[in-house]
């Protein structure tokens, strides 16, 4: 079912449309100009990797109205439904066509070998034909993802970058069979593929990194739970899919269970991990009338809570609504591959048409003017310059992952180049996010002691119990055998060893409010309390070093509460704001975006999902939680932090390279076009030129595959250079 329209004032709506048909920044003006040309409409802002578009309008249209504009400038589109797929990958439809160009392009360049040795006569026709063969169905089968796009462009009264390369496609592969058919000496075919390989490799490259862009809201619902049991009047169960659960129903959330609503605690107590909601990971013991959200893992013992909010209204889905509204970024190069897509067409015919006119005015004839004309359309077919920026993007990509930096969004390494500010979540970010017992203590527990308490953490589930037996083996301490094992829900392990009684529990009074703690307790002992705490990354000083380096002022925003936070500060040395909730972020990043700055956000809970996605660029590490990875730019593995300085200093690289590859793009169409309009080159030559200025850009950008461009002189060096 199609998604109803959301009131967001008195009298405008908000609808949103995917539209598969998008692939390019050309494609994103249309539609943007399109919808905003419609009396009504009060913005409209295209999501290019999620191929969707999100209008403001007034009662004045509705949904089948702007489904029919969209139509009517020749774009496809449906209002997105609650449960719709995400966007199929835009990469799969182009494997089949670029196979097929690559391998009849080697083929009839094998069999132009004898043409280009000087075969005549019988032996050249035989040639030819069979080149005609490979490459005329070749050409129709690769060369239909830029037909049927100029097609649907020229049948709505428009044109795009598609039009001129399908025109000179077109026309190039008719006068080589020309020639087939007429005994003459030169066909193009090989040229013509080899035009269309490297526009599709160019077209592939840029979708691969469009699907690692698409950052799935879809992911963030998925962690609500998809259902709950219902406790009726009469005290009977029935289970009922989150969709169906509403306001006033008491549900029963079971040990281990998440919550498929908000609420409040009507009966039971228990301690909840709202770490996907805060990124906080300590526990929040909750009991009666405690308010509980979706998404929230129920620790220790069942409860019933009655709902106050569910599906579309719950915390859960407005942080989502509020990613889905951050997410819509456009790039510097991306307006003005906007704006070059709008001249690109109109600039190649007008040279094509003047061209073939200029010669047959000359006294040349038709088939030596068309013959120009050809070179003129192929020679400044836009190869480099499609490849200018996602050869780059993906050289880059591929080297940052060598130094534990997974990007997801080619587009992010132009914004993250420029940032000069760096809000870092503390839980999970600045620090490793998960509990660890004070090294200390675990080294100087006595054996005996120590092998009791491994023994016990070894029979829970608890984050803190599993710390302390990770810390504990490491230490090479043997578990101690014991009877009667129970863990009590809230309390901790109790069980019998050599018949005393031990346990793992939680503290008494005023040592259970000293943070992270637990208790071991032996009969006749007295408790030892166990500190926990969550350190810092260990190579913290160095990054923040770098990122100060390159001069990103960096500063702590975290929702986490307390003197966890002041802690984190004073031993960074860094200004934190503690207790921001995810609209509070968000505000922190708006405000520094309208005084100028650009803003990186590292993050890795789902309270940081929004502000991940407003940023300019952001970050998150490998550890967080689905919603995290899913709305960052950046992912990082292992424990260090050196990945954000890394990810900076080798995007201010790329940068440096794609403007290189524009200027090398821009200098080959202003030396090549001139000798294409005099006649000196042929569409064969043209074809070879054109891939001669697509292998200099991809070779200028392999240059980022060098080890010394991701090291930290590196980075210095880049100080303050943007995109």
């Amino acid at each position: 079912m199609a998604a109803l329209p959301k009131s967001i004032a008195p009298d405008l709506h908000t609808t949103t449309l995917v539209v598969p048909g998008m692939h390019c920044a050309g494609c994103m003006g249309k539609v943007e100009r399109g919808l905003g040309a419609l009396t009504g409409v009060g913005t409209a802002r295209v999501n290019l990797s999620a191929r969707q578009v999100t209008v403001t309008h007034d009662d004045r249209l509705d949904v089948p109205a702007l489904v029919a504009a969209l139509d009517g400038i020749g774009f496809a589109s449906q209002p997105r439904g609650e449960e719709m797929a995400p966007p199929p990958s835009a990469v799969k439809p182009l494997l089949a066509p670029l196979a097929v160009a690559g391998f009849a392009c080697m083929n009839v360049m094998l069999l132009s070998v004898s043409v280009w040795s000087g075969a005549g006569g019988a032996t050249r026709d035989l040639f030819h034909w069979l080149s005609a063969a490979i490459g005329i169905p070749a050409i129709l089968y690769s060369g239909r993802v830029f037909f049927a796009s100029a097609w649907s462009a020229l049948r709505h009264g428009r044109t795009n970058m598609d039009v001129p390369i399908s025109i000179g496609v077109v026309l190039a592969t008719g006068l080589s069979f020309y020639e087939v058919l007429t005994h003459g000496t030169d066909a193009w075919f090989d040229g013509t593929l080899m035009l269309l390989l490297f526009l599709l490799v160019g077209r592939v490259l840029d979708a691969m990194m469009r699907d690692r862009a698409r950052a799935g809201v879809d992911a963030l619902l998925r962690q609500a739970a998809s259902g709950a049991m219902v406790v009726g009047r009469d005290g009977a169960l029935q289970w009922l899919a989150a969709c169906e659960l509403l306001p006033g129903m008491v549900i029963r959330v079971g040990l281990g269970e998440r919550l498929a609503a908000d609420g409040v605690i009507c009966a039971g107590r228990s301690r909840f991990d709202q770490s996907l909601l805060t990124g906080e990971s300590a526990p929040v013991p909750l009991g009666m009338d405690g308010p509980v959200h979706a998404g929230m893992l129920n620790l220790d013992a069942p409860v019933d809570v009655r709902v106050t909010a569910a599906g579309a209204d719950t915390t859960l889905a407005d942080i989502a609504r509020l990613m889905e509204a951050a997410g819509q970024h456009r790039s510097r190069y991306v307006r003005i591959a906007d704006r070059a897509s709008r001249l690109y067409a109109p600039a190649v015919h007008t040279l094509a048409a003047l061209s073939f006119a200029g010669w047959l005015l000359a006294g040349a004839g038709l088939y030596h003017a068309l013959v120009i004309a050809i070179s003129v359309l192929i020679i400044t077919c836009p190869c480099a310059l499609g490849l200018a920026v996602p050869v780059a993007q993906v050289v880059a990509s591929g080297a940052l992952m060598r130094v534990g930096v997974m990007v997801k969004d080619g587009g992010a390494l132009e914004r993250i180049a420029r940032v000069d500010r760096a809000l870092i979540d503390k839980t999970g970010t600045l620090t490793l996010g998960r509990p660890v017992p004070d090294p200390q203590f675990v080294a100087t527990l006595p054996d005996a002691e120590a092998s009791v308490a491994l023994a016990l953490a070894s029979h829970s589930r608890h984050p803190l119990s599993q710390a302390l037996a990770q810390a504990l083996a490491a230490r090479g301490v043997a578990g101690a055998v014991l009877e009667d094992v129970v863990e009590v829900p809230g309390e901790g392990v109790k069980a019998l060893w050599q018949g005393h009684r031990v346990a793992l529990r939680r503290p008494d009074g005023a040592q259970a409010r000293r943070g992270m703690v637990a208790a071991i307790d032996i009969a006749g002992q007295q408790a030892r309390v166990i500190p926990f705490a969550d350190r810092l990354r260990a190579d913290h000083g160095e990054a923040l070093g770098w990122l100060h380096a390159m001069g990103v002022r960096c500063e702590i925003l975290s929702g986490d509460r307390g003197q966890s936070v002041i802690d984190v500060a004073c031993e960074t040395g860094l200004f934190a704001r503690a207790g921001v909730s995810p609209q509070g972020k968000l505000d922190a990043i708006a405000s520094l975006q309208r005084a100028g700055h650009h803003v990186l956000m590292a993050g890795d809970g789902l309270n940081d999902g929004p502000a991940l996605a407003a940023a300019d660029a952001s970050i998150a590490p490998s550890s967080a939680s689905d919603v995290g990875r899913q709305a960052a730019d950046f992912v990082f593995m292992g424990d260090g932090l050196l990945a954000l300085p890394r990810a900076v200093a080798g995007a201010r690289a790329t940068m440096r390279v794609v403007r290189q590859n524009f200027a090398l793009a821009i200098g080959y169409n202003i030396l090549a076009v001139p000798l294409a309009m005099t006649g000196h080159v042929t569409p064969l030559l043209a074809a070879v030129a054109m891939s001669g200025s697509s292998l200099v850009v991809i070779g200028n950008s392999l240059r980022l595959a060098l080890p010394s461009r991701w090291n930290r002189a590196q980075g210095e060096q880049a100080r303050g250079e943007g995109a």
